[in-house]
């Protein structure tokens, strides 16, 4: 019976929440700063505005690269199902986390594009919170389930960038 109830507990990561909940949580409470007591990136609004949207396309086309990529893979991109495949193609060859650059670089977009700066102070305690409930527990469930298939990735491949 214990064997089952570990195997049935090591489906999934079990990270802390999905993290494009985390993320939203973070931008939110940022607005939400932002129009209590407003604090700006620049005056340069022709400078933020081109770099915030390039970011945002580029990032766009990173996530979707990445999601390609795991579909083609037959695996799930959505962290609370099981993997079944260790997908090391496409963007996961320059980083064992795409998806999470990804959506850092659009959160930081975001900021640039309302001209913020309190998601900007908000990113280390969400990257933090990625870092350790997510990620960490990610490679943890992604060790137990390929072994040293995914310790030799680990070995070739960053974990960022």
């Amino acid at each position: 019976m214990t064997t089952n109830m570990a195997a049935e507990k090591n489906t999934n990561p079990e990270i802390i929440a999905a993290p494009p909940r985390l993320y939203l949580i973070a931008f939110t409470i940022s607005v939400i700063l932002h129009l209590v007591h407003p604090v700006t990136v620049t005056d340069q609004t022709l400078y933020r505005m081109a770099i915030g949207v390039t970011l945002l396309v580029i990032n766009a086309i990173l996530v979707r690269w990445a999601f390609v990529t795991m579909r083609t893979a037959q695996t799930s991109p959505h962290p609370y199902e099981s993997s079944t495949a260790l997908v090391v193609t496409g963007p996961f060859k320059f980083s064992r986390n795409p998806v999470y650059v990804a959506m850092t670089g659009l959160y930081f977009a975001a900021a640039l594009i309302i001209n913020s700066l309190w998601p900007l102070l908000l990113l280390l305690p969400l990257m933090v919170t990625m870092h350790v409930g997510v990620v960490l527990r990610e490679e943890s469930y992604l060790e137990q389930r390929f072994g040293a298939v995914y310790a030799a990735y680990k070995m070739r491949v960053r974990r960022w960038l």
